[in-house]
C-alpha cells in the first residue's frame, strides 16, 4: 500500500489552557490518528514537566531544596534512552551498597577509584550545585529533565560551575577522598524531588551501563535505606506500571512466626534484614520481649 504523508496541526486543551501542536508528518500506514495523537499528547506533558523540573526549588546553597516537599508513592521515573554513561572511566566496583550501615543510613552506593580518576555526568543536565557539603567533602549535584538529581562525592577536585550545562560523559570534577571517607572511591546519590532511591534499582552497575527499564515507578521500599543491607546487593524485581508497583510491594511483605530461643538478632540475620527495619515494620522496640507464636513482618 502506498504510504500517505501530511502534516496537521490543530489546536487542544491541556491544563486549562490551549496549545498548537504539530503532529508533525503522520504515518496512515503503520499508526493511526488516535494512536499518533496519544504521543503527542504525552511527549507534550513530559516536556512541560522537564521544564518544571529545571526550575523547581532550584537552590544552589543546599544539598535537599525539597525538604518541605511531600512525595506519593507509588511514583513514575522516565528515561529517554536505555543506557547512561559511566560516572568513571576503569570498571565498576562498587565497595558499599544503599542500605543500613553501621547503624546508619547510607544513602547512595560507593564506587571505588584512585585520586585524581575523571568523574563524569551520567546523563545530560544541568548542575545545581557546586560545594562542599559536611560529611560528602566535595560535592557537584546534576539535575536532570526526568526530575532525577545525581550527585558525586568526596571529589578531589570539582571542574564545572553553578548553571552550567553539561551533557552525558561530561567531566564534571576529579575522584578523590574528601569529606567523611576512609578511602578514595566515589560516593554516587541518586534522587527525585528530594528523595534518595537506592541507585540499583534505577541502574545496573555492570559494563554495560544499562538502565533497568526506561518507565520505572518507585515504591517505599526503594527509598527506605534501613530495608537494604549496604553489604549485600538487594533481590531487584522492577516495577514498569503502577499497578505492578503496587503489587510488588506487597509481595515483599513476609510473615515470620517467632519460635522458642529467637532473638530479633536471629530473625534479622536469617532474613537478611536489620533488626531497625524489624522494629519499624512492626512498631515494636528493640528491647521488646519476643513471645512464642508472635507473628512479625520481614522483609525479603
Amino acid at each position: 500500500m502506498k504510504r500517505f504523508f501530511f502534516l496537521i496541526t490543530f489546536f487542544v486543551a491541556f491544563q486549562g489552557y490551549s496549545q498548537i501542536i504539530d503532529l508533525s508528518i503522520v504515518r496512515l500506514d503503520s499508526i493511526s490518528f488516535s494512536e499518533r495523537l496519544d504521543m503527542i499528547i504525552t511527549k507534550h506533558k513530559k516536556d512541560s514537566l522537564s521544564q518544571v523540573y529545571m526550575t523547581e526549588n532550584w537552590d544552589a546553597t543546599t544539598f535537599n531544596p525539597y525538604k518541605d516537599y511531600r512525595q506519593t508513592y507509588p511514583f513514575e521515573i522516565s528515561f529517554s534512552d536505555s543506557v547512561y554513561t559511566s560516572p568513571i572511566t576503569r570498571k565498576k566496583v562498587v565497595t558499599s551498597r544503599y542500605g543500613w550501615r553501621n547503624r546508619r543510613a547510607h544513602k547512595g552506593i560507593d564506587i571505588d577509584l584512585v585520586t585524581g580518576d575523571d568523574v563524569m555526568a551520567m546523563f545530560d543536565g544541568k548542575v545545581r550545585a557546586v560545594r562542599t557539603f559536611q560529611g560528602l567533602g566535595k560535592t557537584v549535584v546534576v539535575r536532570h529533565a526526568n526530575g532525577l538529581e545525581t550527585v558525586y562525592a568526596h571529589l578531589s577536585k570539582q571542574i564545572v560551575k553553578v548553571n552550567d550545562t553539561v551533557t552525558k560523559g561530561t567531566i564534571i570534577g576529579k575522584g578523590g577522598n574528601t569529606g567523611n571517607s576512609r578511602g578514595s572511591h566515589l560516593h554516587l546519590i541518586v534522587s527525585y524531588r528530594g528523595v534518595y532511591i537506592n541507585p540499583e534499582y534505577l541502574f545496573e552497575f555492570t559494563e554495560e551501563n544499562k538502565i533497568r527499564s526506561q518507565e520505572l515507578w518507585v515504591t517505599r521500599r526503594w527509598v527506605t535505606p534501613y530495608l537494604h543491607s549496604s553489604k549485600k546487593q538487594s533481590t531487584i524485581i522492577i516495577a514498569t506500571s503502577e499497578a505492578e508497583a503496587l503489587q510488588n510491594e506487597e509481595k515483599q511483605k513476609k510473615i515470620y512466626i517467632v519460635k522458642k530461643g529467637d532473638t530479633l538478632s536471629k530473625i534479622a540475620n536469617r532474613h537478611h534484614t536489620s533488626i531497625t527495619a524489624i522494629c519499624k515494620e512492626n512498631s515494636i522496640k528493640k528491647t521488646s520481649t519476643l513471645r512464642i507464636g508472635q507473628q512479625l513482618v520481614v522483609n525479603k
